[in-house]
């Protein structure tokens, strides 16, 4: 056989993902914050998109390219949406409109000069602008003049843990090596209040010996509040003990034995201690009034609450009724005033092709946003529709569902399903759910009946051990034999690895602790 070069032609498909389509699976899989994010991004690049805030009034300049034009065209792309649905395009085609008049309501006769507006420079009666009532430092918020501040500025600052340990370091220290070791601990310190790192390392870092960093440790141990400077829950406890004049020789082993309390082994900690029932119950009692993590009262987090995406509420006709968050949906809009006047002065064939570039770029953004929330949309309706029994009666009315169930009945890929349902939450009259929620396994049923949802199945174990007698604890085959009974056919490991699940302690345990409390 030779081996010769020759040309072939060769005709074969391929499935291939198109710029607009990638765009579009990305903005579906996307958070609130990310979308915001991303729509900041593409307002800065493109010079043809403009934001529609809410309340604002919509006029003929951007009224062209919106999504009230593109609701019945389609993206690309079966498995990712499909846009016939026209209640989703009522819901999302009228959330940028405010039906109001372009003037807003003022009359077209009205005289300038009559007028009042806040973009109007310093009052000419003021001299120098200081002081002035019409002007821009009234607007500002700071009082009668610029150099007076804002209303924001005047709120008390809250102080850092840092910032008050380097506060109280000059009066623990005196000298300027036993001032950097202090500034140096400072920094290894965590958000509760311990030294995190070895101090043989501090020592070798900054060149001193150990026994120096150990001094300034054991001073920095006496500031306000105590506890501070800890290595460990052990010496926290003890310092704050040791301010009380309560660390005896029976509090510190005690305090060697945390362990033993953390399984409830009164037992072992009366003999750990060598003392009776009564005072290894006033030993507990002042363990609980310290405070394990010092540091967290500098803490001033403030929790962020969940923006939900879709909302649902009761319907009159005793259904459901689901419709999107307007406040999360970012508008915008093309700006077809401005279009016309760069496509009259664009000259050459470069600067038509950015401007048709920026144009196409923004009409697939606008689409993808619209085809966004119209599967969001569709997805978590018909997740409303199979989940009734959940927001009728509660957990114990949880059906199984999977995303194949979501898939078949909206006729959707199941991969569409699952960026749809992640990291977006359903305000619903029980809570706040990621729809993610509402996707469990199944449990089978006592003889070959319909299947139980994992989720049901965890809460009706709670619900049994809340309910247990303390002096009946329910074993895990106890439990099994309760659920059986039930229609709920289940093992016993499962029962066991849903219980680890809630933070249920084992039979064992539950015993020591409801005997204790009685």
């Amino acid at each position: 056989m030779v081996l010769t070069p020759r040309l072939d032609l060769r005709q074969a498909q391929s499935l291939v993902m198109t710029p607009q389509l990638q765009q579009a699976i990305k903005l579906l899989q996307m958070t609130n914050i990310e979308l915001s994010a991303y729509v900041e991004q593409e307002l800065e690049q493109n010079p043809l998109l403009e934001r529609i805030e809410a309340g604002t009034v919509e006029g003929p300049e951007t009224r062209g390219e919106g999504i009230d034009e593109i609701a019945s065209d389609a993206l690309p792309g079966e498995e990712i949406s499909d846009l016939s649905g026209g209640d989703a395009a009522d819901v999302l085609t009228r959330s940028g409109e405010t039906g109001e008049d372009l003037d807003g309501g003022q009359s077209m006769d009205a005289d300038v000069d009559n007028v009042w507006t806040n973009d109007a420079g310093p009052d000419p009666r003021a001299g120098d602008g200081q002081g002035a009532i019409g002007g821009d430092s009234w607007g500002g918020g700071g009082g009668y003049g610029d150099d007076l501040p804002g209303l924001d500025q005047t709120l008390v600052d809250e102080v850092s843990l840092r910032a008050h340990l380097l506060g109280e370091l000059g009066m623990l220290v005196s000298t300027p090596e036993e001032r950097i070791i202090g500034q140096h601990l400072i920094d290894m310190l965590d958000d509760a209040g311990y030294v995190q790192g070895s101090l043989d390392e501090l020592a070798e870092r900054l060149g001193c010996a150990p026994r120096d960093v150990e001094a300034v440790l054991e001073k920095l141990q006496g500031v306000d509040p105590t506890g501070l400077f800890a290595r460990s829950l052990e010496e926290c406890l003890a310092l704050q003990l040791r301010e009380r004049g309560r660390l005896d020789p029976a509090m510190q082993a005690f305090l060697a034995n945390l362990d033993l309390l953390a399984k409830r082994d009164l037992p072992g900690l009366m003999a750990a201690c060598g003392v009776d029932a009564e005072d290894i119950q006033d030993m507990v009692a002042e363990i609980r009034a310290l405070d394990p993590k010092p540091g967290r009262m500098f803490s001033h987090d403030v929790a962020q609450p969940v923006i939900p995406d879709i909302l649902m509420r009761p319907g009159r006709d005793g259904g459901w009724v689901v419709e999107l968050n307007a406040d999360t949906l970012p508008r915008v809009l093309i700006n077809n005033t401005y279009l016309a006047e760069i496509t009259r002065v664009a000259k050459g064939g470069e600067a038509k092709r950015y401007v048709q570039d920026c144009l196409q770029s923004a009409n697939w953004l606008v689409k993808s946003l619209h085809q966004r929330a119209t599967t969001i949309l569709k997805v978590a309706s018909e997740i409303v529709r199979q989940q009734d029994g959940f927001f009728r009666h509660g957990v114990c009315a949880l059906k199984p569902l999977v995303l194949r169930d979501i898939a078949d009945a909206i006729e959707m890929h199941e991969s569409t399903v699952s960026r749809v349902t992640s990291n977006k939450y359903l305000a619903t009259p029980r809570g706040i759910y990621e729809l993610k929620y509402f996707f469990t396994s199944s449990v089978g049923g006592g003889g070959g009946g319909e299947g139980h949802s994992s989720e049901a199945v965890r809460q009706r174990i709670k619900t049994l051990v809340d309910a247990e007698d303390a002096k009946k604890i329910l074993s895990d085959d106890k439990l099994v034999a309760l659920l059986k009974a039930e229609g709920i056919d289940v093992a016993r490991r499962t029962v066991a690895k849903y219980r680890d699940s809630l933070n249920i302690p084992s039979s064992v345990q539950r015993r020591r602790e409801k005997s204790s409390a009685l």
